[in-house]
């Protein structure tokens, strides 16, 4: 019997292309022999790209070997390095997929210089990169018994969707709203850092797309600001919709708001969603900074009262933090 190929595996990759979007927004397009059998769920599927040091190559987890590849430990062998060999892994999302010409696009941020905080290994490989670049992607088989592995964006039968995130999940929600059907309809609200970070995406039907731009700023109770802190936009944007319509949301509130457990999201990760798609008529998405998602998740759950199996809440990132390993 043949064995069964695994959810993900690496694959080797070349950058084809690297096409600046915005001040924020660099799309990175990387080809692979392989990628021919490149799983194709889009949405938020989720992949891993192991990016190498300047001048040199990113190390060998298996990605031409064909045992490593079937028996799925690519991780392993990843893990077993000596510490100067293992270079980083960040997590992405696939923003486009064409297996019929070996291309995969991956939308990057590109944040702002800080002395405070040092570019990690991401950015500095993205403010360099250069057709030609290699890096070893490790993502979905398509011919895998589990194709849709990674996703977390399952909205079941509901109608009403709301998706809320940063500019590290404007990829994501790009991608999903954009695959939206009829009968569906979505609002989205994306914050950004700048008005020339908004992209476009083409928005079926009466879905909406709200971007937010930080440096357009915003009146607090401090005042008004030049430049909106981070996550507050998206919170005044959440607080002004969810009351004008709440008969969305009647399918998923709770008479007695879920309890939630308090997340240290500097100590743990907040990956929180229903392991089944969502029951009921809404269905809420919210991915970006963790502080920024453990707030959303607060306002969202303990005090409007929408049900926790209707809402998927993903920390992408912490300020000042590595991604964990």
């Amino acid at each position: 019997m043949a064995r069964a190929y695994p959810a993900y595996r690496p694959y080797e990759a070349t950058v084809q292309r690297v096409l600046p979007l915005s001040p924020h927004f660099v799309r990175v397009t990387f080809t692979g022999e392989d990628f021919g059998c490149l799983g194709t769920a889009g949405l938020d599927q989720r992949i891993k790209i192991l990016f190498p040091p300047a001048g040199g190559l990113p190390c060998d987890v298996g990605a031409d070997d064909h045992e490593t590849i079937l028996s799925g430990t690519w991780y392993q062998r990843w893990r077993a390095l000596p510490d100067d060999e293992r270079t980083p892994v960040r997590t992405y999302t696939i923003r486009s997929v064409r297996p019929d010409r070996r291309e995969l696009d991956v939308d990057m941020v590109l944040h702002d210089p800080d002395p405070e905080h040092p570019d990690g290994p991401a950015v500095a490989w993205l403010r360099r990169a250069a057709v030609g670049d290699r890096v070893v992607v490790v993502g979905p088989d398509a011919r895998s018994a589990d194709p849709t592995a990674g996703l977390d964006w399952r909205p079941g039968t509901a109608r009403h969707l709301l998706l809320v995130g940063d500019e590290t999940a404007a990829p994501a929600i790009c991608s999903i709203v954009e695959s939206l059907g009829p009968g569906v309809t979505a609002q989205a609200f994306v914050e950004v850092p700048t008005g020339a970070d908004i992209l476009n995406v083409l928005v079926p039907g009466r879905s909406q797309v709200t971007w937010l731009a930080r440096d357009a700023g915003c009146v607090t109770a401090r005042g008004a600001e030049a430049v909106a802190p981070r996550g507050v936009l998206l919170e005044q944007a959440l607080s002004a919709w969810i009351p004008r319509h709440l008969h969305h949301l009647d399918s998923a509130l709770r008479p007695v708001p879920d309890a939630l457990e308090d997340v240290d999201v500097d100590a743990e990760l907040l990956w929180d969603r229903p392991l089944d798609p969502a029951t009921g008529d809404f269905y809420a998405w919210i991915a970006g900074e963790a502080a920024v998602v453990r707030s959303l998740r607060r306002y969202l759950v303990s005090e409007v009262g929408v049900d926790r199996r209707n809402v998927a809440f993903m920390g992408y990132w912490r300020r000042g933090r590595s991604e964990g390993q």
